[in-house]
């Protein structure tokens, strides 16, 4: 049901933090062949980041019809599958996100979706995806006329939306709109009070620099960076200043930000152009965060700083080595439900 005569903040709802208890994860299996360099490869470790997630809350897998079969081979029956017809699997982007409400309502807005500025067609079944979850789901849907993605905002639960300066101001995505229009849609939309706008990163060309691989609330008035790496490049200039761009930051309560870093997975053994690296890119669960493995020594140092930071929950690592091909990893391939 959507109601389009109100905007989520004015019926009262808002964006919970991620670490709030969920109801399910959502996720979409991989069918663009051309996005993967071997995409039996990809839905195996789809597959693993799915079994991991199942350990500490449900999991509803969208499928399309053609891959039914292949995926429930491949697929513990514990998760749920849903056949409906998708373009790509990355459900943080295509998925809505989900509200809720003091009262214990629950919604769900659903931003326009464009693939990322018009980078990957067809993606009208992708574009429909946020409506299929919303009616499978059964919640209240707000539609907004933004062209958004979940991945280009962290919220903290208290009113606070970071998101970035290349995304989706970009002409690709919303030409007729300004920032402070831009910055107003989020606030009504997700139910927030102050938006932070860090730099974000133009070399990041698959999202534009979504935010969820440079900067996430991990904690009210925490935030988790990446840390620039000690070779001089473009890219650790940008790592730079959004560092530098979210000291001395306060949240929507005025609280002072915290910055914690992780770095970077710099010795990955992957050439690949769009190979993500970020450990920024885990995903907190109901007692767990789910945290990209590479099999390299900063594994164990991010393993132990998130374990550190989340002490009551369980740090548990997959090898996304050939998701990570397709310019994203953990957070960007899942969508949480909230209770």
């Amino acid at each position: 049901m959507n109601m389009p005569n109100q905007t989520p903040k004015q019926a009262g709802f808002s964006m919970p933090a991620e670490w709030e208890p969920h109801k399910r994860t959502w996720m979409m299996w991989p069918g663009r062949r051309g996005v993967w360099d071997d995409i039996e490869a990809t839905r195996r470790d789809y597959a693993a980041v799915a079994h991991a997630i199942r350990e500490f809350e449900p999991v509803t897998m969208a499928v399309r019809p053609a891959d039914v079969a292949g995926a429930r081979a491949l697929l513990d029956p514990s998760i749920d599958i849903v056949e409906t017809e998708i373009d790509d699997s990355w459900a943080r982007d295509a998925g809505p996100c989900f509200l809720t409400s003091a009262d214990g309502r629950k919604a769900a807005t659903r931003f326009r979706f464009n693939a990322w500025g018009g980078k990957y067609h067809p993606y009208d079944a992708d574009a429909r995806f946020s409506e299929t979850v919303v009616d499978q789901a059964g919640v209240t849907g707000f539609v907004s006329n933004l062209v958004a993605e979940g991945g280009g905002v962290s919220v903290d639960g208290q009113g606070t939306i970071i998101t970035t300066e290349t995304c989706f101001p970009n002409r690709n995505r919303n030409p007729d709109w300004t920032r402070d229009e831009i910055e107003r849609e989020l606030l009504e939309m997700l139910g927030g009070e102050k938006v932070i706008w860090l730099p974000g990163n133009p070399l990041e060309d698959e999202t534009d620099g979504h935010t969820d691989g440079i900067a996430v609330f991990v904690a009210p008035g925490v935030v988790l960076m990446e840390s620039p790496g000690e070779e001089e490049s473009p890219w650790n200039d940008y790592i730079r200043l959004n560092y530098e761009a979210m000291q001395g930051q306060t949240d929507a309560k005025g609280r002072p930000i915290r910055i914690v870093t992780v770095p970077e997975a710099v010795d990955a053994p992957s050439t690949h152009p769009k190979f993500c690296r970020s450990y920024v890119n885990s995903y907190i669960v109901n007692g767990g965060v789910i945290m990209p493995a590479y099999g390299v020594a900063s594994d164990t140092t991010v393993r132990r700083m998130l374990q550190s930071r989340f002490p009551d929950r369980r740090i548990r690592e997959v090898r996304i080595d050939s998701i990570a091909i397709g310019g994203g990893g953990i957070h960007c391939i899942t969508q949480q439900e909230p209770l």
